[in-house]
Formats: structure tokens, sequence, C-alpha cells
């Protein structure tokens, strides 16, 4: 499939998500980069959007949960070009019962090429690189072309 280039704007849309055993992990993420975070637009799924705004006051836009749809919702958002950043911190110690939803949003994410934390580490080099406060530009698919190549065929 060809590409185009879209930019991803100095405001950023960041969507969080975090598994039941690193939810205080990304609320402790959050509390620490609250000054940074505060300057962006914020998504979550359900619960981990109520821990996280309950222990920093910062406003999320929240989801379903995870598992009730909260994942599919982020993943819709992420191909709708919605969502800019993906930060998840997943326990892969632990199984899940939405496992196929997990990959799925992270697929997207892969597949629509915006940046992706799955640990405090990497989340931390997202947040201090010089492109989390510029506007940048991506590669994705062009869906659009891809489209009409198919339809003259």
């Amino acid at each position: 499939m060809e590409t185009k280039v879209e930019k991803i704007p100095a405001n950023k849309h960041i969507a969080l998500v975090a598994h039941d055993g690193k939810k205080d992990a990304l609320k402790a993420w959050c509390l620490a980069h609250k000054n940074t975070l505060e300057r962006h637009t914020l998504s979550a799924t359900g619960t981990t959007g109520n821990v996280i705004e309950q222990a920093t006051g910062l406003n999320v836009n929240k989801l379903l949960s995870g598992p009730m749809g909260g994942d599919q919702q982020l993943g819709a958002k992420i191909a709708e070009h919605q969502i800019h950043m993906l930060v998840f911190f997943w326990d892969p110690l632990a199984s899940q019962p939405h496992d196929p939803d997990v990959k799925a949003l992270l697929r997207l994410a892969a597949v629509w090429n915006i940046p992706v934390a799955c640990n405090e580490a990497t989340a931390d080099m997202l947040l201090h690189s010089s492109l989390m406060s510029t506007e940048f530009s991506r590669a994705l698919p062009d869906y659009d072309k891809y489209l009409a190549t198919r339809l003259n065929t």
C-alpha cells in the first residue's frame, strides 16, 4: 500500500491504558509528568481514566473499560487519526481475558504509525523527546488511494 504524509500536531492527543497490575505504575507516571500531560489532550479506557483523573486532577476523556470495549474505542480513534500517541502499560506476566482486543489496539497503532510506549522507560523517552512539543510528520497508509485503485479494477 502506498503511503502519505500527515502531521502530528504539537498538542498531542494521548491515549492512556493500563492493565490492572500496571494501573499504579501508570498513575505514578502520570503524577510525575502531570505538568507535561496537562498541555495535551488525554483519553483513557474507563477504569484507568478514573484512576488517573482522581490521582492527578488531569482532565481525562474516559471511554469504556478495556474489556467492555474501551480498547476497541481507542483503536477506532487511532484509525480515525484522532489519537497521536499511545501509552499502554500492559502486564506481560498476566493473562488477559480481552487479549485479542489488546493485540488489535497495538496492531492499529503500528498500522497508523503512532508512537507507542508499553513501559515507563519508553514513555519517559517519548515525553522528553523534542518532538513532544512540536508538530512532526509521519508516513501512514494512503487508504483513499488504495480504495480508488480497487474501485477502478
